[in-house]
């Protein structure tokens, strides 16, 4: 065969194979328009009946049932409450995981929607509201639609789409495990092996029919701490006869606002350490023997989270000790660095641009909140992007924050989140694991 004609076979199969892709993208639109009304419904259904981490009983079963209904592989139980739907093409490729989380959170809805939460549980000993703050209800009814969407597509995927509908992405109970790693501690990216990853977040402060995205670190690790700092109690008449914990605790709160200010190269990221509570003492004329503090770190790059999390120890051991006190600290594991794979993140802009509108897929900055998507991350190249949820005109200055009683998603954004999954998932499957062969380079 000449070069000529390898040429020209050559292009007539990359067109065939846009071709392809621009029809199924074609389906997505078009079995996404007829299936919105029954993602409101879904949307709505976990809205009213939301459930706290690990404790998401109901709202499995009813993922479950669905994907059941659809003909897929389905897991129960994995990381005790989450639900995994298998979705195996006809044709040979690569796997693809799509996640969304399940869990709400212990606060008290405050808004006069006809689906408002009037859910009750129990956290942490306490009886509290229970609502879905953060948008994880649209993000279940997003992905059941996506599941339903690409499995009427079966014959034409080239490869394996995974479902992940996950518990405790807010964090378990005291006491208790959950979430990302324990899923993936389980097993749920292997048996098929997971390739790449992609997650959406609704967000109530980004314009409805925008996507944002960011290669690299998109969302911070977070660590929190838990500091005791020892002195000598004594009359607080004589405080020369003891060691005073509470000024020592002050010394070090102060000497650790140095770390983010002098410390770290905020012309490269951003990071945070904050102190939110401190406890010591009973009585006015008494110095107490202890005090014991808790706090957060926050940072955008594996390197200048274990930087902060040496300086932090080293303030607090050598503050106390120049005082005559002791001070120990401890932190928790946290998240890691939600880190979006730079080349995949790459590949993925133009699938990003065709489904939202080019002036509607937005670069965005990093941001200190945290998710535990990052552990997915971790083991395989993943993308975690954010979807609109703020109604048009608005500022974002002005609508309710996440995790606060007022949180209000206009539903109008919720048919582009759907069809993101769906196209994410054909255009990877499409392109292959090319698509992911740079791995995760955040070295952690």
């Amino acid at each position: 065969m000449s070069k000529i004609t390898l040429s020209v076979f050559s292009l007539l199969l990359c067109g065939a194979a846009f071709g392809q892709a621009d029809r199924l993208k074609a389906g997505v639109d078009r079995e996404a328009d007829k299936l919105e009304p029954k993602l409101l419904e879904w949307r709505r259904h976990f809205h009213q009946n939301p459930e706290l981490s690990n404790r998401e009983f109901k709202t499995a079963e009813k993922i479950a049932a669905h994907l059941k209904s659809l003909g897929l592989e389905v897991q129960t139980g994995v990381a005790k409450t989450g639900v995994v739907g298998i979705l195996r093409g006809d044709k040979p490729g690569p796997v693809v995981a799509l996640r969304a989380d399940m869990d709400a959170l212990p606060v008290t809805e405050r808004n006069s929607l006809p689906f408002a939460s009037k859910a009750k549980g129990e956290y942490n000993g306490q009886t509290v509201g229970v609502m879905h703050a953060c948008g994880h209800d649209t993000h279940v009814a997003m992905l059941m639609g996506a599941a339903q969407i690409l499995s009427g597509m079966k014959k034409d995927l080239k490869g394996t789409v995974k479902f992940i509908f996950q518990p405790a992405e807010e964090g378990a109970p005291a006491g208790e495990e959950g979430g990302a790693k324990v899923m993936v501690q389980e097993g749920v990216l292997d048996k098929p092996k997971v390739d790449a990853i992609f997650g959406i977040h609704i967000n109530s402060q980004l314009e409805v029919g925008k996507v944002g995205y960011r290669p690299g670190g998109t969302m911070a690790s977070v660590n929190s701490f838990v500091i005791k700092v020892n002195g000598r109690q004594t009359h607080g008449a004589y405080p020369w006869s003891g060691v005073d914990p509470i000024v020592v605790s002050a010394q070090i709160i102060n000497a650790l606002q140095t770390v983010v200010s002098r410390q770290i190269d905020l012309t490269e990221n951003a990071a945070v350490v904050t102190v939110g509570s401190i406890h010591g003492g009973v009585r006015s004329n008494i110095i107490p023997e202890e005090v014991n503090m808790e706090g957060t770190i926050r940072a955008l790059s594996p390197e200048d989270r274990q930087q902060i999390l040496d300086k932090v120890r080293r303030i607090v051991t050598n503050v106390a000790e120049s005082a005559g006190a002791t001070a120990t600290v401890e932190f928790n594991e946290g998240y890691p660095v939600t880190f979006n794979d730079p080349d995949l993140t790459k590949r993925m802009v133009p699938t990003l641009e065709a489904t939202a509108g080019r002036e509607n897929a937005v670069l965005r900055k990093a941001v200190t909140g945290a998710e535990d998507f990052s552990f997915f991350q971790e083991k395989v190249p993943g993308v975690f992007v954010f979807v609109g949820g703020m109604p048009k005109g608005k500022k974002a200055e002005d609508v309710p924050a996440h995790h606060t009683p007022d949180f209000f998603i206009d539903e109008s954004g919720l048919k582009l989140g759907m069809r993101l999954y769906c196209t994410m998932a054909l255009d990877y499957l499409e392109g292959g694991k090319e698509t992911a062969k740079s791995g995760n380079s955040t070295g952690k």
